[in-house]
């Protein structure tokens, strides 16, 4: 038996260390066919949802030196969700989802070794997705060099228009 929960650990162990965030949901009252919801949109955004017992999932947590703040938020039915990208999006799908049937809560989560309570991870999942944030942080990053151009241009400009005040008085 204890070669079993030690398998299961270090299962946990691998997912928590592959992944750079933690979500950590309740997922009480919900029934098969929408938990497999949950795992086919949250696959969608390369994530995954695990059940586990909350003393295993405590002990692989301790392992890979998450904060101690997690395991306070480890109780009754309890399943994490990890993935290899885009935390923002998991966050979404999830309370997009626990809305929609109201029975799914985010509880907590750990960002970089960072611990974030639910409103937090709720704020995540409110962030625009990730082509919209670079689209605004390449406006942000474009306007400086464009007003530049327009700097250098305005002695041109002046000059052609008196040119052409010129012209158009004969």
């Amino acid at each position: 038996m204890k070669a079993l929960k030690k398998v299961v650990i270090d299962d946990l162990l691998s997912s928590l260390n592959d992944s750079p965030y933690l979500i950590v949901v309740d997922y009480g009252g919900l029934k098969v066919t929408e938990f497999q919801e949950v795992r086919k949109r949250l696959a969608a955004t390369e994530a995954k949802v695990q059940v586990a017992k909350n003393t295993f999932v405590k002990q692989a947590a301790g392992s890979a030196e998450y904060p101690s703040e997690l395991a306070d938020h480890l109780s009754g039915q309890t399943a994490i969700v990890t993935g290899a990208s885009d935390v923002c999006a998991t966050a979404k799908v999830l309370k997009t989802y626990g809305k929609e049937i109201g029975k799914l809560a985010i509880r907590c989560g750990v960002l970089d070794g960072s611990f974030l309570d639910d409103a937090k991870v709720i704020a995540l999942a409110d962030l625009p997705p990730m082509d919209v944030l670079r689209a605004q942080l390449l406006g942000v990053l474009s306007s400086p060099a464009q007003k530049l151009v327009t700097v250098l241009n305005e002695p041109g400009s002046a000059l052609a228009r008196v040119l052409q005040a010129k012209v158009d008085q004969g």
